[in-house]
């Protein structure tokens, strides 16, 4: 017994094992909670789990607590702090309420986020500048994102292969689907009925211009994808996916289910139009062939630079910031309207087009101080399948045709390879961004 004793005992430390040298609790505190309220701006501006977990880490190692450990949900951030076997852990959370895209204050968070990381602000005035960023309007009217939206939406028309009168009729029907949807909100509406209504208002439109004649030349099915492209253009599909392939599934669930019911709601609006139009006698034409995005290189070059670069504008993202934004959806269409000439299908050429645009968009933007998201979304909008997806409703709806489900389903992969296409980009784009950094500082000495 007294063997078994001896040896128990030498198992046994003498004391329990001291954990790391923390700051006070009140500093560790504030440090947890600037953290979160990072994170939370991140998330509400689109970025994916993995961004979102890697900069809340960033910042608690800067400021002196190294053994932290992130869980980030679709609706939570939680973040607990080690404190060895001496002491309980410390642990915060904090809900995501708001998602609200600005890429303004994503830039202003990315900004504070270099100045923690390189020492170069004390922890209570990051708190501050959090603070500060949070709480600040949008850096434009409201007024100046719906021409945004409508800019958009004209670009979109030309890219779609139509003229002058199509962009102008898509743009002023899409910014009164802006009012109507800011009017919506202000009433808090949930987001899947304002996409309802967003869709029947541009199916609506569509069908009463074909039924009294009154802009002949205008077709309606491209002025219905039109409106789809703008209304999807506004999903986190690039944060889906790259919680999917990261492995941050719960995030990854919440968001798809978040694109599905939006989506759910977009469809049911086009559809009920399109049956009620039905019952009214007026019927629209398919006979059309799809149409390509666009032969003429040079004509897709300027349509898409537009497209992304009113879409920036929308999302309210730096002014400075609108160039690069065009410049990543020139690149992008101007990508996917050659391999197109070749005879590469709709759904490789979408995914090789973004795998190009995420990669650009890791190495440029850090360089131009431009949040690499922005880029990669913007580069990808223009190539959404809001014809595709047009066609696919209609073939179900007015034809009674179940090949509409396949069409639905191309559409369907081919916003799944764009969003996958971005990640993959950005994944190749990191260890090359790491490189070049690593030159440049060499340089510099």
């Amino acid at each position: 017994m007294r063997l078994w004793r001896n040896r128990h005992e030498d198992t046994v430390p003498a004391r329990p094992m001291e954990g790391p040298s923390l700051p006070d609790d009140s500093t560790v505190h504030l440090v947890l909670d600037l953290a979160l309220r990072v994170g939370d701006a991140q998330m509400a501006g689109g970025a994916g789990a993995a961004d979102v977990t890697t900069t809340i880490l960033a910042v608690t190692n800067a400021y002196g607590l190294p053994h932290t450990e992130v869980d980030v949900i679709y609706t939570s951030i939680t973040v607990a702090c080690h404190r060895g076997t001496d002491a309980a852990p410390v642990t915060s959370m904090r809900v995501v309420r708001s998602r609200s895209v600005d890429y303004t204050r994503l830039a202003a968070v990315e900004r504070l986020v270099r100045r923690i990381t390189s020492d170069g602000i004390t922890a209570l005035d990051a708190y501050a500048e959090i603070d500060r960023i949070s709480l600040a309007d949008h850096p434009y009217p409201r007024w100046v994102a719906t021409l945004g939206w409508a800019g958009m939406a004209g670009a979109v028309a030309f890219l779609v292969g139509g003229g002058a009168v199509l962009a102008v009729t898509a743009a002023i029907v899409t910014a009164l689907i802006d009012r109507v949807g800011r009017l919506l909100n202000r009433r808090a509406l949930p987001f899947f009925f304002q996409q309802l209504v967003g869709g029947a208002l541009a199916t609506s439109v569509a069908l009463a211009m074909y039924a009294t004649d009154l802009l002949p030349n205008v077709r309606p099915s491209l002025l219905i994808a039109t409106g789809i492209v703008v209304l999807l253009s506004g999903l986190s599909l690039v944060g889906t996916v790259q919680d999917a392939i990261t492995g941050y599934n719960v995030t990854a669930a919440g968001r798809t289910m978040e694109v599905a019911l939006l989506t759910a709601g977009l469809i049911a609006g086009i559809t009920l139009t399109l049956r009620a139009g039905l019952q009214f006698g007026v019927e629209t034409t398919m006979a059309d062939p799809l149409p390509p995005l666009i032969s003429e290189v040079p004509m897709q070059f300027a349509a898409g630079a537009a497209t992304s670069a009113f879409f920036a504008l929308a999302g309210y993202a730096p002014l400075r910031a609108l160039p690069t934004a065009a410049a990543a959806g020139a690149v992008g269409t101007t990508t996917y309207g050659l391999l197109a000439l070749i005879g590469v299908n709709t759904v490789t050429s979408a995914a090789a087009a973004a795998t190009v645009v995420g990669f650009g968009s890791t190495i440029v933007g850090r360089r131009l101080r431009t949040p690499p998201l922005l880029l990669a979304v913007a580069g990808m909008v223009p190539l959404l399948p809001g014809w595709t997806t047009y066609r696919g409703l209609y073939q179900l709806t007015a034809d009674g045709d179940t090949s509409g489900l396949s069409t639905l389903v191309l559409a369907a992969a081919t916003a799944l390879a764009l969003a996958a296409g971005v990640v993959l980009g950005e994944h190749l784009g990191h260890p090359v961004r790491s490189g070049l950094g690593r030159l440049a500082a060499r340089s510099r000495r």
